[in-house]
């Protein structure tokens, strides 16, 4: 022990006794321990510590996320997902781990377990050099981005001389983020007591008529409806007015009873309009009953309702609860409705033009009415004509048909007879169906009757042009029992335009008359025509007209004029008359058809008979 003198004395005076002097100082600074106390003992060295002793338990933490992309999925196409990265230092291995979130459905937990995660294909592993905040490391394929690391990785790596980056903000996934539960928010009740209102107001309803104005809209009309407004719970419901054949189905409830909202919140564009339940959060204001009054327009739900008068109990309230005694009823008026032109569409050619009028008339259309006694009278009476197809193609125009009128209905049908060796398959070309003429229009249609049916004329049948070159005998006796239907030129026609018949025999009359020239009603025609024939005839010198004449006057016994065509043809035979077709070509190849007007009545072949 070194007892300390005492270095000041009473009365803190300083004491200079038993003190070394100046000079005494400097020369025990001088002076080294060595000399006075020998050799300084080191301090043995420290122990060998190994890496794994002295890094042991040392672990640097980094916080990461990658990006994992869904493609099988419509409500998302990527996933966040966040991870930790554990370096441990005492052997440079690395472990990666993902928290496991509640409800995810993804299997989480150990992603890389711990080993030294290689850093390329040279054989390089990661070391803590290679971490840091705001990099991307990959392992195995895999690119993690580093946000964050905790306070002691923070530390050690600026112990090394490292400069940590500045954290970054953790990335979240967005289903996740939408999938959970929103916080509940505890709103304070109201003063407002509901069940006092239910108790004051239960039952009683306010009552107001009003219309619904839908002209604007296709087939849209004014429909009644009635609105009830109900005090207990500032419900509002809208109810159908039906009457009896409005045509409309017997829905009662327009709008079912709810509350109905007035204002809504600034919404952005990206909400949907119609929504199944509107909660307070959506709705700034909501109907009440001083939003009601009779003749002003109230839009509920998008539509537009006019409040023409209500009842004796609305009345009541309005004039007690709110002082309005304006309550005088709006009268409506219905607007007359436009008339619509009705549009018939044109004829398409299908079916009869009565029959497919009649869908434009009703959407269950009837049959077009028939003219029965026109029917029970003209049963069976048939018009036949020969028919010529008027083509430009010169096998069409030696194509003949039969055409048929039926009186009882005024209908059309077209037979066209087999030819044999002619390429053409006959039968039936045109079925039994009404014809119009053409230009004739669906308001006004006109059809062929047998007025229109005269020898030499053109008639047109869906495109197809025919031209009229006989008619059988039937036609004849129509015409002349029924004059007064058919016009002077119809009948004319008949006379003066011979069937082929009577060019094959012209010949023969040619030569069994002599005053043909007398007769005729040109000067310059009978006298050609008695040229050629007698050119044709000169072989024939020896035919006496007198014999001729005798001899069909002879055949002709009952003198009605009728002969049958086989003794006709005997008769001309024994007479040597010439009726062979070569005759017949060369008076048609001079054109020259014999006009016989005075001379014969007619001379037609039907049944193989003729009449002169």
């Amino acid at each position: 022990a070194f007892s300390r003198l005492p270095t000041v004395g009473s009365g803190g005076e300083r004491l200079y006794v038993n003190q070394l002097s100046q000079a005494e100082l400097d020369e025990l600074a001088s002076k080294r321990p060595t000399l006075t106390y020998g050799q300084v003992k080191r301090a043995p060295p420290s122990g060998f510590i190994p890496v794994h002793v002295a890094f042991d338990k040392k672990i640097l933490k980094f916080d990461a996320y990658f990006q994992e992309d869904v493609p099988l999925s419509a409500e998302e196409h990527y996933r966040i997902r966040q991870v930790c990265i554990y370096y441990y230092l005492e052997d440079d291995s690395m472990y990666v781990i993902e928290p496991v979130v509640q409800n995810s459905g993804i299997p989480q937990g150990k992603h890389i377990r711990r080993h030294r995660v290689p850093k390329n294909d040279r054989g390089e592993h990661y070391h803590w050099k290679d971490l840091n905040r705001g990099i991307n490391i990959t392992m195995y394929g895999r690119t993690y981005r580093i946000v964050d690391c905790d306070r002691f990785t923070q530390e050690f790596l600026e112990s090394q001389g490292i400069e940590v980056n500045p954290p970054e903000k953790m990335a979240f996934d967005p289903y996740t983020e939408l999938r959970q539960m929103p916080v509940r928010k505890y709103i304070t009740p109201s003063d407002f007591d509901q069940l006092k209102q239910f108790l004051t107001y239960d039952k009683q309803v306010l009552r107001f008529y009003a219309m619904w104005d839908d002209t604007n809209s296709i087939f849209g009309e004014n429909r009644p409806y009635v609105i009830h407004y109900y005090l207990a719970d500032d419900t509002v419901e809208v109810r159908e007015v039906h009457k009896q054949n409005d045509g409309r189905d017997p829905f009662p409830v327009l709008i079912r009873r709810q509350r109905i909202p007035k204002t809504f919140v600034d919404k952005q564009k990206t909400f949907p309009t119609c929504v199944m339940e509107i909660s307070d959060q959506e709705v700034l204001e909501w109907y009440t009953a001083k939003d009601f009054a009779v003749g002003k327009s109230t839009n509920l739900l998008g539509r537009d309702f006019f409040i023409y008068d209500c009842d004796e109990f609305t009345r009541n309230f309005y004039r007690d609860k709110f002082g309005i005694t304006d309550f005088q009823p709006v009268e409506i008026k219905k607007k007359p409705p436009e008339e619509v032109q009705q549009i018939i569409p044109p004829y398409n050619g299908f079916g009869i033009l009565e029959d497919t009028l009649q869908n434009c008339f009703s959407l269950f259309p009837k049959p077009p009415r028939k003219d029965v006694i026109k029917m029970l009278e003209n049963d069976n009476k048939v018009l036949r004509y020969q028919v010529a197809l008027e083509s430009p193609n010169p096998e069409d125009r030696k194509r003949r048909f039969i055409l048929s009128y039926f009186l009882s209905n005024d209908m059309i049908s077209i037979y066209e007879p087999p030819v044999r060796n002619s390429g053409i398959i006959g039968g039936k070309y045109l079925r039994k169906t009404r014809v119009a003429k053409p230009g004739s229009t669906t308001e006004n249609a006109k059809y062929y009757g047998p007025s229109d049916l005269t020898i030499g004329s053109t008639i047109e049948v869906f495109g197809h042009r025919f031209v009229i070159t006989d008619a059988d005998e039937y036609v004849l006796n129509y015409m002349e029992s029924n004059a007064g239907s058919f016009p002077a030129s119809a009948q004319k026609s008949v006379v003066v335009r011979l069937p082929e018949v009577a060019f094959a025999l012209s010949p023969v009359l040619l030569c069994f008359y002599s005053d043909i020239p007398k007769l005729g009603t040109s000067k310059q025609e009978p006298d050609e025509l008695t040229v050629h024939v007698q050119e044709e005839l000169k072989p024939h010198k020896h035919l006496n007209n007198k014999n001729i004449q005798e001899a069909f006057l002879q055949c002709d016994k009952d003198g009605s004029g009728v002969l049958d065509k086989a003794k006709f043809l005997s008769l001309c035979d024994s007479l040597s008359v010439p009726t062979n077709t070569t005759l017949l070509n060369k008076v048609r190849r001079k054109g020259m058809l014999p006009k016989l007007n005075g001379i014969c009545t007619r001379l037609v072949a039907n049944k193989g008979r003729l009449r002169i």
